[in-house]
């Protein structure tokens, strides 16, 4: 059985990084939850986009780049070591972001979905959460990604809306997740996925 772990960014998985952001570029798919590491070769070098994204955990930094404080992590698949995911986790959202963005953003790479790893994504993404003193989150995703929609119901999210975002016109759905209660909900299925480390 597969485990995983998160894993902060770091200049030691630069090659691994770049072949993940690779990989959504190629396949043309969107990349959520990636923050400032989806402008490498774009915007930023490797370098300086890893050192703006590790800065981002401080709030008089993240505000000055219109962005709430937020950290990165990578879903990493501990038999190949491989980067299978992503995951950022925002606090001190404004109201406004909580209309249609919310506290979790999460990817997985093209060739690993339908495997379920979401799900163990976003439940590593809650433990973080709670770690950083959110009881709540809200999460949303586009009405048409289905595998993101499933993920958020099948982990106990309560679907607050379903509007359409009048910053994109883009059909949303919104979930809203009491953390401590997944949590203890959800132990017994994906503890056994994830590493004790």
């Amino acid at each position: 059985m597969d485990k995983f772990h998160l894993e902060t960014p770091s200049l030691e998985r630069k090659l691994d990084i770049i072949d993940y952001l690779d990989e959504f570029r190629k396949y043309k798919s969107d990349l959520n939850g990636f923050g400032m590491l989806a402008r490498i070769s774009t915007e930023f070098s490797f370098e300086e986009a890893l050192e703006q994204c590790l800065k981002m955990v401080d709030g008089d930094y993240s505000w000055t780049h219109g962005r709430c404080p937020n950290k990165v992590f990578l879903l990493i698949r501990e038999c190949d070591n491989r980067i299978v995911g992503n995951v950022q986790v925002r606090w001190d959202v404004t109201d406004e972001m909580l209309q249609f963005t919310g506290h979790i953003g999460y990817s997985i790479r093209p060739t690993e979905r339908r495997k379920g790893y979401n799900k163990i994504n976003l439940y590593l993404g809650l433990i973080e959460a709670k770690k950083l003193g959110l009881d709540s989150c809200v999460i949303s995703c586009e009405a048409s990604n289905i595998g993101s929609d499933k993920t958020m119901q099948t982990l106990g999210g309560r679907l607050l809306r379903n509007e359409v975002d009048p910053s994109d016109g883009v059909l949303t759905k919104v979930y809203s997740f009491d953390v401590d209660e997944v949590l203890n909900k959800y132990a017994d299925t994906y503890c056994a996925l994830v590493s004790s480390d």
